[in-house]
């Protein structure tokens, strides 16, 4: 049965139904704690729907979103010798890491 209001899926949903077809064995008491849980979710997004955005410019953030750039500047890198002497195993100036992929 499809909503008339979004064209979606009716508003109802199906604990128990849901959870076979996921292959989940739901005791009763588990299938009645998660419909009283999802109706309630069901009900909060018909308060949403009902709230008038008419005049309301689309967002992709709830804030302002500002980048802060700062200057790119040239500073010295990490000594080679200095960060190989951590490395466990190194050949030719690099890092030498077992091999994970075949």
């Amino acid at each position: 049965m499809a909503d008339s209001k979004t064209g979606g899926a009716a508003d109802a949903i199906d604990v128990a139904y849901v959870a076979r077809l996921a292959r989940l064995q739901l005791s009763t008491e588990e299938i009645e704690t998660f419909q009283r849980q999802l109706n309630s979710i069901v009900d909060y997004f018909k308060a949403i729907r009902e709230v008038d955005v008419d005049t309301v410019q689309p967002m992709a953030h709830a804030v302002r979103v500002q980048n802060i750039f700062r200057a790119d500047e040239v500073r010295p890198g990490l000594d080679r010798e200095l960060a190989l002497a951590n490395a466990p195993v190194h050949l030719d100036d690099q890092f030498s890491v077992p091999k994970i992929v075949e």
